[in-house]
C-alpha cells in the first residue's frame, strides 16, 4: 500500500481510536493499559514497517514532558514535603543502586562489556512516572507511600538520563574524565531545580495575568510554558524533565485561573502521549528477533523485579524509620517500568553503537513483564498488606466559567478549612467584595443552591464568581482564621 498523508491520518486516528477502547478493557481485565497498547503495537507491526528511533525519541520525549507536567499539576506539595527526604534518596540512591546491581547481571547473561552491561541497567534502573500514575489510578493507597512513589518516580527520570547518557558518552569516548561527568550530574540537577521553580513562579504569573480572547486558550497556554521550560532548560545543558516536574509542582499549587480546564487538558494529552508512546514500543518491536533473547530478557527482568529494585528500595530507606517492613517491601514491588526506559533504549540505537537491537529487545520484555506482574498485583497486593483504603470517588461535581471571548470573571473553588472565620455563619452575613457571588456549595458530595440563608459548613466546596483581580483577596477572606461558631447539629440550608 503507496504511503501517503491521507493514508497516515487514517492510521493515528485508529490508533487513537484503538488506545481509547483499549484502555477501557484494561480496567474490566485489571490489566495495565500500557501492556494492551503494546500488544496493538506489535500486531500493526505486521502490516506497518516502522524502525524510526530518532523521530520515537522525539515522540518519547515529547510524551513525557507532558505526563511529567500533568502528574505535577496533581501533586499536592503539602503531602511531598512529608516524604521528599526518602523519595529523593529513591531518586538517586535507589536509581544508582538498581543500575549496577542489575547492570552485573547484564553483563554476564548478555554477554556485553561492562559498560554496556551498566548502560543496560541505567536504562531500566527508574521507577515510571506514566506507569505509577496510571497505575495507581483512583487506587487508595496510604498517603505517605503514594506520595513517595509519585514524587519519586517525577524525579528520578533526570538521573537515569545522566546515568544512560553517561555510560554511552564512556562508550564513545573511552578517554572521557569521569571527573567531567560528576561535575555535569551536579550542573544539571541544580539547575534544573532552580530553573523549575523559577519558571513555575513566571507560568503562574503568565496564566493569571494575561487576559487570552477565550478561555480554551489556557490549557494550550500551560502546556507551552511546560515545554519552554524544558527546551530552555536543557539548551543550558541542564535537566529539563526535573525542570518540567518542579515547574508543575509550582503551578499546580498556586492560585490558577481556569484550573479545572487545565488540568482536565493536560489528564487527556497526557492519556493521548502514553498511548502513541506506548504503541510506538509495539512498532519497534520485531517479533520474530524475541525468540533469540527471551530467556535473558525474562531472566533480567525477573531479576529487577525480585533483586535489583528491592536492593535499591532498602539501601535508599535504611535511615527512614517512619517506614515499615511491609510499606518498604509494598515501594519496592511498585518501582514499574514504562515510558521512560522505552525512550533511553533508542538512544543507543541513536547513537548506533554495538548490541544497540539486543539492548532495545531485552528493555521490551522488562517493560512488559514489568507492567504484566507489577501492574496487575499492586491493588492486591496492598489490599493484603493493608495499606490501601476504599477506592478514591472522582470528583462529583466541577463549575467553571466558559466563555468564548475574554472575560474579567472566573469561577473559584474554595475548601473552607476547619478553623476559617465564616465556618457556621450565613451567606448573608458574609462581606464579600463588589460584583463577588457565591454560586454553588459542595458538602457531602451533594449540590446545594446557595441563598442568603444558607449556613456554611467546615468542609464545604464553594464555587465563588469573582472579577480576577480579587482572586486573592476572596480565598484569604473566606479561609480567614478566626473564632469560629459554635458548631450546630442542624446542616440545613
Amino acid at each position: 500500500m503507496e504511503i501517503t498523508i491521507d493514508n497516515l491520518t487514517l492510521l493515528l486516528g485508529l490508533l487513537l481510536l484503538v488506545g481509547v477502547i483499549t484502555a477501557k478493557f484494561s480496567t474490566r481485565l485489571g490489566v495495565p493499559s500500557l501492556i494492551l497498547f503494546i500488544i496493538v503495537g506489535m500486531v500493526l507491526n505486521t502490516y506497518f514497517f516502522f524502525d524510526n528511533a530518532p523521530m520515537t525519541q522525539f515522540i518519547g520525549t515529547l510524551a513525557l514532558i507532558i505526563i511529567l507536567f500533568e502528574g505535577g499539576l496533581q501533586t499536592k506539595w503539602g503531602n511531598v514535603q512529608k516524604v521528599y527526604k526518602p523519595a529523593l534518596s529513591l531518586a538517586t540512591i535507589g536509581v544508582v543502586a538498581t543500575t549496577v546491581s542489575i547492570g552485573v547481571a547484564a553483563k554476564y547473561i548478555l554477554g556485553v562489556s561492562w559498560l554496556e552491561g551498566m548502560l543496560f541497567g541505567a536504562i531500566v534502573g527508574s521507577t515510571d512516572a506514566a506507569a505509577v500514575f496510571s497505575v495507581l489510578g483512583n487506587k487508595n493507597i496510604k498517603p505517605k507511600i503514594s506520595a513517595t512513589l509519585e514524587a519519586e518516580s517525577g524525579s528520578n527520570d533526570p538521573m537515569a538520563i545522566f546515568l544512560t547518557v553517561a555510560f554511552l558518552q564512556l562508550i564513545q569516548f573511552p578517554g572521557l574524565n569521569p571527573a567531567s561527568l560528576i561535575l555535569s550530574f551536579f550542573w544539571q540537577m541544580g539547575m534544573g531545580l532552580v530553573l523549575g521553580l523559577v519558571l513555575g513562579l513566571a507560568s503562574v504569573w503568565i496564566i493569571n495575568r494575561i487576559n487570552l480572547d477565550s478561555s480554551g486558550l489556557y490549557p494550550v497556554l500551560s502546556i507551552s510554558l511546560a515545554i519552554f521550560t524544558y527546551a530552555f532548560t536543557s539548551i543550558l545543558e541542564a535537566s529539563g524533565l526535573l525542570a518540567v516536574y518542579i515547574m508543575a509542582i509550582v503551578v499546580g499549587n498556586k492560585e490558577l485561573t481556569y484550573r479545572h480546564s487545565i488540568v482536565r487538558f493536560n489528564e487527556g494529552f497526557a492519556w493521548m502521549m502514553q498511548i502513541v508512546m506506548f504503541i510506538l514500543l509495539g512498532l519497534l518491536v520485531f517479533p520474530q528477533h524475541l525468540p533469540g533473547i527471551a530467556w535473558q530478557g525474562i531472566i533480567l527482568a525477573i531479576l529487577l523485579i525480585v533483586v535489583a529494585r528491592p536492593l535499591g528500595v532498602y539501601l535508599s530507606l535504611a535511615l527512614a524509620k517512619n517506614f515499615t517492613t511491609k510499606e518498604k517491601f509494598f515501594i519496592s514491588w511498585a518501582g514499574l517500568k514504562g515510558a521512560v526506559p522505552i525512550v533511553l533504549a533508542t538512544y543507543p540505537m541513536v547513537a548506533g553503537i554495538e548490541n544497540n537491537e539486543v539492548i532495545f529487545n531485552v528493555v521490551f520484555f522488562v517493560v512488559l513483564l514489568s507492567a504484566l506482574i507489577q501492574g496487575t498485583t499492586i491493588s492486591p497486593l496492598a489490599n493484603y498488606l493493608k495499606l490501601a483504603g476504599e477506592e478514591k470517588s472522582p470528583v462529583a461535581h466541577s463549575i467553571e466559567i466558559v466563555s468564548i471571548g475574554k472575560t474579567n470573571n472566573e469561577m473559584l473553588e474554595v475548601l473552607i478549612n476547619d478553623d476559617a472565620s465564616i465556618t457556621n455563619r450565613m451567606i448573608k452575613d458574609i462581606e464579600l467584595p463588589e460584583k463577588t457571588l457565591i454560586s454553588a456549595v459542595i458538602r457531602h458530595n451533594e449540590l446545594i443552591t446557595p441563598t442568603g440563608d444558607t449556613m456554611i459548613k467546615a468542609g464545604d466546596t464553594l464555587y465563588v464568581m469573582a472579577d480576577k483581580s480579587q482572586r486573592k483577596r476572596v480565598n484569604k477572606l473566606l479561609n480567614e482564621k478566626g473564632n469560629v461558631s459554635p458548631s450546630t447539629k442542624d446542616d440545613s440550608v
